[in-house]
């Protein structure tokens, strides 16, 4: 699968814009963080969770449209607390398997697992949102993410922080912009940074990771617990939001 280009392309915004039209077939999202995003968040670790957000509403939003939709045709009259529910019950599995799978391969590890599990909860508030009706195309489903998440307190200062992150994906795009920093510093500061976002929030939590043994255990239970809050915050907001009137794209 090929990635996605950075935004160098698109007019100068605060975050980026969502897609109007959706494609014609199902979407095939990555299970993970794609290798662009990687790197991107590589070189710019202090972002990182801005990064992800933006790069999940581009390439999740559409999927989770898409699983709304089939899902109501195969389910007449399902509500939106059940729909909900089943995309809670489903990246809840997932969050819990991937902490079982890479809880033991070190500091790298711990850093693949807590940007899987980011990104997994990230595709959960997706499916969550467009189970209630709330746009997932919508560039505000990024500052969500951030808020839901607690990157940040309110959705001012997240707004500001994505729109930082989106002005250097296109000053990257543009001039090839990416540090030249010792990789076990950067990798560090990925992992807390990813580990705040998935609500993995000690770092002796993420630490605790590389110790075998106790790293399975912890990663599974860890991201259960984070994703299942997560889950909770999301249908409180978005089961509010649902049953109000649809707000307008962005043009």
């Amino acid at each position: 699968m090929t990635d996605t280009p950075p935004v160098g392309g698109q007019s100068a915004a605060p975050t980026p814009q969502p897609s109007v039209d959706l494609p014609a077939g199902p979407v095939d999202a990555p299970e993970g963080p794609p290798a662009r995003l990687w790197d991107r968040m590589r070189d710019d670790p202090q972002y990182a969770p801005e990064h992800l957000a933006l790069e999940a509403v581009r390439r999740l939003g559409p999927e989770a449209v898409q699983w709304a939709a089939r899902a109501r045709a195969e389910q007449p009259g399902v509500s939106a607390d059940v729909l909900a529910d089943q995309a809670a019950r489903k990246f809840v599995n997932l969050a819990r398997l991937s902490g079982a799978v890479s809880g033991a391969a070190g500091l790298p590890g711990a850093v693949i697992d807590v940007g899987v599990l980011a990104w997994t909860q990230a595709r959960m508030v997706l499916h969550i949102a467009a189970a209630y009706d709330v746009d997932a195309l919508h560039s505000d489903r990024a500052t969500d993410l951030l808020v839901l998440q607690r990157v940040h307190k309110v959705a001012e200062s997240a707004r500001l922080a994505l729109g930082v992150a989106a002005g250097r994906e296109r000053a990257d795009a543009l001039f090839g912009l990416g540090g030249q920093r010792p990789l076990g510093r950067v990798m560090l500061q990925l992992g807390i940074r990813l580990a705040q976002m998935a609500g993995v929030r000690a770092a002796k939590r993420m630490v605790a990771k590389i110790v075998p043994g106790a790293a399975i255990v912890l990663g599974t239970w860890a991201n259960s617990s984070a994703t299942k809050d997560l889950a909770q915050r999301s249908r409180a907001l978005y089961g509010t939001r649902g049953n109000a009137v649809p707000e307008p794209r962005q043009p």
